[in-house]
Order: C-alpha cells, then sequence, then structure tokens
C-alpha cells in the first residue's frame, strides 16, 4: 500500500536552491513526488509557493522521507499540534525527541505557532503551556532537561525555516553566501568584510570575535587591538592559549618565545608563555593585571580598557591556566553559548576547534566570516552545520591589519540604514 502526504514550500524556494533540494531528497530516497500547484515569484520581494504530494511504498518509509523535507523548511498542508512527551528524569529526554537544526523553528502548540527561543542545532525542544506570557518553546541542551519538562516528540507540528540568500547586492550583506574558496578576489572580498562589520556597527548590532593563537603568533595582534579599541569587536571568545600568548607579547616581547619583530628565540623564551601564566595569577587576574600597569598593551588589555567581555575556555592541553581561563567544559559551554546569542555577526580568525564549537551554538541566521590560512577549517564548520558561514583562505597575519585598514582608515560605501 502507498502512502502519502502533501507538504508545501514558501519564499525564495528557487533561487535558494530549496525547492531543487527537496526534489532530489524525494528522489534519492526512494520515494515519488507530484506537484499540485506551483506558483512563481516574478520579482525581487516575490515569494514563490509549491504545493506536492509525496509518496512511499510504506509508512514508515514516507516518515524518513518527510523527516529529510522537514530539514528543507517543508511543512505538511494539514499540520498537527506538536506531540509533548516528559522527561522522565534529569538529563533524559523521551525516545524519539526533536532534535534542532540551527534554523529559526516553530512548534505548534493548541493550534498556534510558537517560536522555538534561542534556537541552535542538536537540542531538544522544552514547552512551557503556562509561562507568564503565555505559551513558550524554548530550546534546552541535553544536560539541562529536568524531570517532567514537556519535550516535543518527532517532527509532527515542527516547521524549520532555513535563510534564504538574499537576491542581489544592495547592501553589505549581499555578498554572504556561503562557501569557502581560495581563488576570490582577496582585497575585493576583506572590503566586503569590513563593510559588513561597519553596517553592523551602524545597525546597533553585536560583532563576536573567535580567535586564536596564531593571530597572535602571526603579528596581527596591534592591528586586531585597535579593532578592539574602536569599537569594532563586542565580545571576544578563545582559548587560554590565545590570552597567554597575547600578554606574553606585551610582558616579554614574544609569542611562544618568539620574537614576533625580528624572529629570533631569545634566551629562555620557550619559558617566557609559563612566566606570563605565573605574573597573571600572582596579579590575581587579567583585569587586575591592567588596573595595577602590568600589562600595558595588547588585545586583553583593550578588552579590559573597553569593557569588552570575553571568555577564555580551557581545554585539556592548557598550561597553567591563566585565573580567567573557564576549566569547566559545560560552564564554558554555556558561557560561549551566551555570547553566541547576543551576536549578530562572528568572525571567526585562524581557530578551527574554537570556530566549530562556537559555530554550534550559532542560529544559521547570524552572519559568519571564518578566515583561515588552511580551507579545511571552513570546511569542517560548514559540514558540521553552519552553513551559512563565508570563507576566506589567507594568511591571518595579513587579514587582520588589511580589514582594520579598512575599517579605520578608508572610506566604506555602506548604506545607512536610517534612511530606509
Amino acid at each position: 500500500m502507498t502512502a502519502t502526504r502533501t507538504v508545501e514550500l514558501e519564499g525564495h524556494i528557487i533561487d535558494s536552491g530549496i525547492m531543487g533540494r527537496a526534489f532530489r531528497i524525494v528522489m534519492e530516497m526512494g520515494g515519488s513526488f507530484e506537484v499540485q500547484q506551483f506558483e512563481i515569484g516574478h520579482h525581487q520581494d516575490e515569494e514563490s509557493y509549491c504545493r506536492m504530494d509525496v509518496s512511499a511504498d510504506t509508512e514508515d518509509h514516507l516518515q524518513r522521507i518527510l523527516h529529510e523535507l522537514h530539514q528543507t523548511g517543508a511543512t505538511l498542508s494539514d499540520p498537527y499540534d506538536a506531540t509533548l512527551e516528559p522527561a522522565p528524569a534529569d538529563q533524559v529526554v523521551p525516545p524519539g525527541f526533536y532534535s534542532t537544526t540551527n534554523h529559526p523553528t516553530f512548534v505548534r502548540h493548541d493550534g498556534e505557532w510558537l517560536e522555538v527561543e534561542n534556537i541552535e542545532m542538536d537540542c531538544a525542544v522544552v514547552v512551557d503551556p503556562d509561562g507568564p506570557d503565555g505559551p513558550r518553546a524554548y530550546t534546552k541542551v541535553l544536560n539541562a532537561i529536568e524531570e517532567g519538562d514537556l519535550v516535543v516528540a518527532g517532527d509532527g507540528g515542527v516547521r524549520v525555516e532555513p535563510p534564504e540568500h538574499p537576491r542581489g547586492s544592495d547592501n553589505a550583506f549581499g555578498f554572504m553566501q556561503g562557501g569557502v574558496s581560495s581563488e576570490r578576489p582577496s582585497e575585493s572580498l576583506i572590503r566586503r568584510i569590513a563593510e559588513a562589520m561597519e553596517q553592523t556597527r551602524r545597525d546597533g548590532g553585536n560583532i563576536l570575535a573567535v580567535c586564536g593563537p596564531a593571530l597572535i603568533h602571526s603579528g596581527a595582534g596591534d592591528a586586531f587591538a585597535r579593532l578592539v579599541r574602536e569599537g569594532y569587536v563586542d565580545a571576544l571568545s578563545a582559548g587560554n592559549g590565545f590570552a597567554v600568548h597575547d600578554l606574553e607579547r606585551d610582558l616579554y616581547g614574544t609569542s611562544l618565545g618568539m620574537d614576533i619583530e625580528d624572529l629570533e628565540h631569545p634566551r629562555k623564551g620557550h619559558k617566557h608563555h609559563i612566566y606570563t601564566i605565573s605574573e597573571i595569577i600572582r596579579a590575581g587576574g587579567i583585569e587586575a593585571a591592567v588596573e595595577n600597569g602590568l600589562v600595558e598593551k595588547g588585545v586583553m588589555y583593550e578588552c579590559v580598557e573597553n569593557d569588552v567581555p570575553f571568555v577564555l575556555a580551557g581545554s585539556i592541553r592548557d598550561d597553567g591556566p591563566l585565573p580567567d581561563t573557564i576549566t569547566d567544559s559545560i560552564e564554558a559551554q554555556n558561557a560561549i553559548r551566551e555570547q553566541a546569542r547576543g551576536a549578530d555577526m562572528v568572525i571567526m580568525l585562524a581557530t578551527l576547534l574554537h570556530s566549530v564549537a562556537v559555530g554550534n551554538c550559532l542560529p544559521s541566521n547570524t552572519k559568519v566570516v571564518c578566515v583561515d590560512i588552511n580551507p579545511s577549517t571552513v570546511t569542517q564548520l560548514i559540514d558540521r552545520g553552519s552553513a551559512q558561514a563565508i570563507g576566506m583562505v589567507s594568511d591571518i597575519g595579513t587579514f587582520v591589519p588589511s580589514l582594520a585598514s579598512k575599517l579605520l582608515d578608508e572610506e566604506l560605501q555602506v548604506p545607512d540604514a536610517s534612511a530606509d
């Protein structure tokens, strides 16, 4: 017996490739489809609409196809309320719970669609029917689930809205289409990134910078510190190593024991990073070291002086670590999660593991730029779910000074949002 359900796709489904993706999913999974209605948007601000019947040889086979279609934004034409099941114990979700994507998501409850708050990938969705302002739906990581939480189970009553590629490029964000290439013109792309950062700042948005130690090793620390000082970084996410080598640069003139100016290794230079950690611990932390004059310049100095919050997440490899480094991984995740929720644009600079960690906490409508000398860094970021990221293959020591120069020394052509 053939099982059939009707699904709908709506929005800029042609130029975003959503409709073609939906067709491929059905065919590759051994199902069939028949388009019942197709309306094409002929102008830039017009959306398209497609309604089609999807069939498979069994109900179970059909459900597997519908699950994949759901991830592209397809919705059932006869939606029903989401199934809610109570969590049987703390940190335990019901079998078959709905695992989130990072796309804007809505859950149907009592006939109304509730937008899921704080969306990020790989979470459960909890519905509170008796919230102070009415029913609400929100994400919870598995270790935060409490016994009795009403958890969404299955795909039914859940709607996903993947971000659509913008038509045209009339604003600074028009170039952000995802992907990575080592063949893009570097100067023009850096200018576009600078324009996007400038527009984010003019619009009152927040820019989160995710940085690896190579930024300091390459000699780009001074340029990045200048960006922090001039207000182009609203929050910093990094590891213990980044902060240590930035502080080492100020205290000893080296980064990982090497003089960045002449590339020489001074005597005992290999011990400078551990000496730095010792001095910061003795001072009582980074902020105290700045306030008492021990630290007089650098990225961490500018963060303290300009009230830019930072999260330093520890790892098993850390020396010391610095007293400001969060060594509990769950606590560090939660701190990064709070940063990610407040970011409108994220610029990831020369760090694979930290970029993926932050990327996992971001909704898909957050603008992400990832710069690394290794193309696989951006590829892995996108493969892990941050498909909205655009990547630039570049030496970070060249990229950051050029970005700072364009933002601070040149005239950028950025549309005035107040003129809209």
